[in-house]
């Protein structure tokens, strides 16, 4: 079905702009919004399902929206798009999708070595979108997200994935929840770490199942994941300060396991 809004006043236009600036309202609806075709896309070939369509054929182009699978199709007027668009003159299409369930047990892995990457308590948008682009990059089985400061549905952490957080498995829980799922699962973890006692990254084995394991660059990994991680590593640093972009150190270590893996 193709309907047309022209108004911005609409109350279905002030809706979306209310789904994209507020966590709870994305919560309570169960949908999101995705913008941009790369993206859109993405979110179709990871098994999400558009609840409708909105697209501009003033900036649209060549794109035929009717390829894609969606519930309803919404044209709207230049003003309409630019009210609710992030990136106001690019692509002409955006759409509201339904969400899932980020949970531990819904997570699969085809491998008996699976390689995850855990992250705790990432708060910055923008640190957890590069992670899942390096999660991507690297084919990583796995990006576990403990104790979560947004929901992985936020605008901002989609645009900076560039729509990787739709190929790679996402969970999340409380760290107390990951560890549990780790260690029944013979999972071995080696947590990121600034401390006297950490070993240096590459003189380890992750060619096993693995899971490593990054904190947040202002205060790092909780005592929690310390004290219960098999292993405590560190990146050396060899200039004047302690410590790196935590996107930047999730990249390195991510690397160093494929790398032993012969990139597999």
């Amino acid at each position: 079905m193709h309907k047309k809004i022209s108004s911005v006043q609409n109350a279905f236009v002030k809706s979306l702009t209310v789904l994209s600036d507020k966590s709870k309202a994305r919560k309570q609806s169960g949908t999101f919004l995705v913008e941009g075709q790369r993206e859109i896309l993405l979110a179709l070939e990871g098994g999400y399902q558009l609840k409708q369509l909105l697209y501009c054929t003033e900036v649209l182009g060549t794109f035929d929206v009717n390829s894609l699978p969606a519930q309803e199709y919404i044209e709207v007027s230049k003003e309409v798009y630019e009210k609710i668009a992030y990136r106001a003159t690019t692509e002409g299409v955006l759409a509201v999708v339904l969400n899932r369930e980020m949970t531990l047990e819904s997570l699969k892995f085809n491998t008996k070595t699976p390689l995850i990457l855990v992250a705790e308590a990432p708060e910055k948008p923008g640190n957890i979108g590069a992670m899942l682009r390096t999660a991507d990059a690297a084919n990583v089985d796995a990006v576990l997200i403990a104790n979560p400061k947004t929901d992985m549905f936020n605008p901002n952490i989609i645009r900076s994935s560039v729509g990787c957080l739709f190929t790679t498995q996402i969970a999340t829980g409380t760290t107390q929840e990951i560890l549990r799922y780790l260690k029944a699962n013979n999972v071995s973890t080696y947590a990121a770490a600034l401390k006297s006692d950490s070993e240096e990254y590459h003189q380890q084995n992750f060619t096993r199942a693995t899971a490593i394991i990054v904190g947040t660059e202002a205060v790092g990994l909780s005592d929690e994941w310390l004290q219960m991680a098999d292993k405590k590593i560190i990146i050396p640093m060899l200039g004047k300060i302690d410590s790196m972009n935590v996107s930047v150190a999730a990249g390195i270590l991510v690397y160093e396991a494929k790398r032993q893996r012969n990139f597999k």
